[in-house]
């Protein structure tokens, strides 16, 4: 028996040092010392012995099983020491490998055609106001002279959360809470984006951005409204930009007038871009109707104001000669690289 417990160490330490897997030292150990293991089973021969064998196979055994566990737990460690060490040199950082040059973005057209814009107005005195754009009726159509089966809500083909809450179709309904909130003189614009249930072609988005223009104090004429627009569009096109009133209508501006700028094509004779008109249709505007001044507490009898929305894509397609609106919503990094 003392041979094969001998015999039984040499095969385990042999085995052992040749196993290269953590998991399958586990099972070596188990092969050798488990409840069915092969130690185990050479002692259950121990009552064969004599009274005199039993104790020295016994301390024998005891020593075999406490070496065949040193060798494991040796064995371990050295593998978990190579795998530590193989793990370290792959993930070693060479330090004097030349850097990535990270690649800069860029700013959208949208957002710096509106930069520009909001520069322009705080250079004239203009404050930039926001507002929220999930609304209430009163605020984006009522307050604005257009109640309730008022012709021209028809045409904004709004976005309705429930009978009283709605996706603002536009940001004038922002200059309706200042001038609730506010005693004039007032002249702020509010940029924004704005939600209509239109259908998505090359001129035409459910979701694009306003910029809302207004102006309260005493004595604003048209004359004002004008030149804030033309000043406008000289420092966004150059001061050959040409501007022209045409009379309109809107329900909450009295007298109301659409604003059209020369064809850049053509200058102004007529061509194909313009269909012939020699200018293109750009923005609505006109002076606050009573009413609306009126139901925000302000007296129309001793002061007036002008407002104007325009759509800040239009005009950022125009600056940069865009003829799909789509393009600014699809994130091809190949047309925005362009920018």
């Amino acid at each position: 028996m003392k041979e094969q417990l001998e015999k039984i160490e040499q095969l385990a330490k042999q085995e052992l040092s040749s196993c290269d897997d953590i998991k399958a030292l586990e099972n070596l150990k188990i092969k050798f010392l488990g409840k069915k293991g092969e130690l185990t089973a050479i002692l259950k021969q121990m009552g064969k012995l004599t009274a005199e064998e039993r104790p020295v196979i016994g301390q024998l055994a005891n020593k075999v099983r406490e070496d065949i566990e040193n060798a494991v737990s040796e064995r371990v460690s050295a593998l978990k020491s190579e795998l530590a060490a193989k793990k370290m040199k792959e993930e070693t950082l060479d330090v004097t490998l030349p850097g990535k040059t990270p690649e800069i973005g860029r700013l959208h057209p949208l957002t710096v055609v509106m930069n520009e814009v909001k520069e322009i107005f705080l250079g004239m005195g203009f404050e930039v106001v926001d507002g929220p754009e999930v609304e209430t009726d009163h605020y984006c159509f009522e307050a604005l002279n257009m109640p309730k089966h008022h012709p021209a809500r028809d045409t904004q083909d709004t976005f309705y959360i429930n009978e009283n809450v709605l996706l603002r179709t536009q940001t004038s309904s922002v200059q309706i809470r200042t001038m609730e909130n506010r005693k004039p003189p007032i002249r702020i614009i509010s940029p924004g984006r704005v939600y209509r249930s239109d259908a998505i072609d090359a001129t035409h988005s459910p979701i694009f951005h306003q910029i809302e223009g207004l102006v309260i104090d005493k004595g604003v004429t048209l004359a004002d409204l004008y030149g804030t627009l033309e000043l406008l569009m000289k420092k966004l096109y150059g001061n050959d930009a040409k501007i022209r009133l045409r009379p309109h209508h809107f329900p909450y501006t009295e007298p109301s007038a659409e604003v059209d700028l020369a064809c850049f094509n053509c200058g102004g004779k007529g061509c194909s871009m313009c269909k012939g008109e020699g200018y293109v249709e750009l923005l609505g505007s006109g002076m606050v109707h009573p009413k609306v001044l009126e139901g925000c507490g302000i007296d129309p009898e001793v002061y007036s104001g002008f407002a104007f929305g325009i759509g800040l894509e239009r005009i950022t397609m125009g600056r940069f000669n865009i003829n799909d609106m789509r393009m600014l919503y699809e994130n091809d990094v190949r047309f925005l690289n362009q920018f």
